[in-house]
């Protein structure tokens, strides 16, 4: 598949990961993006909680999602709506989960179920969670960079875990309206630049890697056979 593609996915959870270029530049990619700025919170929810819930358990196979807490999206960000009982954390990301010069960054149709494990549910998600206010306080795609940054500069967020991963097997997921709901796949966060450690990205190799300098962290992707439900997932592309 092309890696353009793959990286996208891996960083929307969500993206191609480049840093912010000069004003002008940034205006020009955003008259030629198809979602140049935030459209009405509404679009972005999903009226009904129980919906939300059960898409977000659909992120990983019942075993791992059935203990996991939930969170949903609602006015005021993410609150829990069922507590868990086995530490890993479901959610259903938005678009801003991806990079903030990534095209797609503000698209109300992508619905990512992911559930976190404990890990990454202490030390990744809050990243997420942190854009996510941001998000809601409309603060521009520049503010939530350099907010980030400030936090990790800062030690506001957390350092990220040894063995932080996470499940996207949902097949209802819509991840950009390139890849839209691609494959399942297990994604691994890796501190820094290290994709060759991993042997990512060579030929033969399962392993796909994404380096997130917003994040901090290499997103290493691995695809599997079936979705959440059991069943068969599309063929993988040579």
């Amino acid at each position: 598949m092309p890696k353009h593609l793959a990286q996208s996915i891996a960083v929307t959870f969500v993206v191609p990961v480049v840093l912010v270029a000069a004003a002008c530049q940034a205006r020009a990619q955003a008259e030629k993006s198809p979602y140049p700025s935030m459209v009405p919170l509404g679009q972005y929810l999903i009226a009904d909680q129980n919906s939300e819930i059960a898409l977000a358990r659909t992120g990983a196979p019942p075993s791992v999602s059935d203990g996991a807490e939930v969170m949903v999206l609602g006015r005021k960000g993410y609150t829990t709506a069922v507590k868990g009982t086995n530490g890993f954390l479901c959610i259903v990301e938005r678009s801003w989960g991806a990079a903030t010069d990534e095209p797609e960054f503000w698209n109300p149709k992508i619905r990512a179920p992911i559930c976190f494990n404990p890990a990454a549910a202490r030390t990744f998600a809050p990243i997420f969670l942190m854009k996510t206010k941001l998000v809601l306080a409309r603060k521009s795609k520049s503010e939530i960079m350099q907010a980030v940054a400030s936090a990790f500069d800062k030690n506001e967020l957390p350092a990220l875990e040894p063995g932080a991963m996470c499940y996207m097997f949902s097949k209802q997921q819509y991840l950009n309206d390139e890849g839209k709901g691609w494959h399942p796949h297990l994604m691994f966060f890796v501190a820094g630049d290290a994709a060759k450690s991993w042997g990512a990205d060579l030929a033969g190799s399962p392993v796909i890697s994404a380096n997130d300098p917003e994040e901090r962290a290499t997103i290493f992707m691995v695809w599997v056979g079936q979705w959440s439900d059991g069943s068969p997932a599309p063929a993988m592309a040579h």
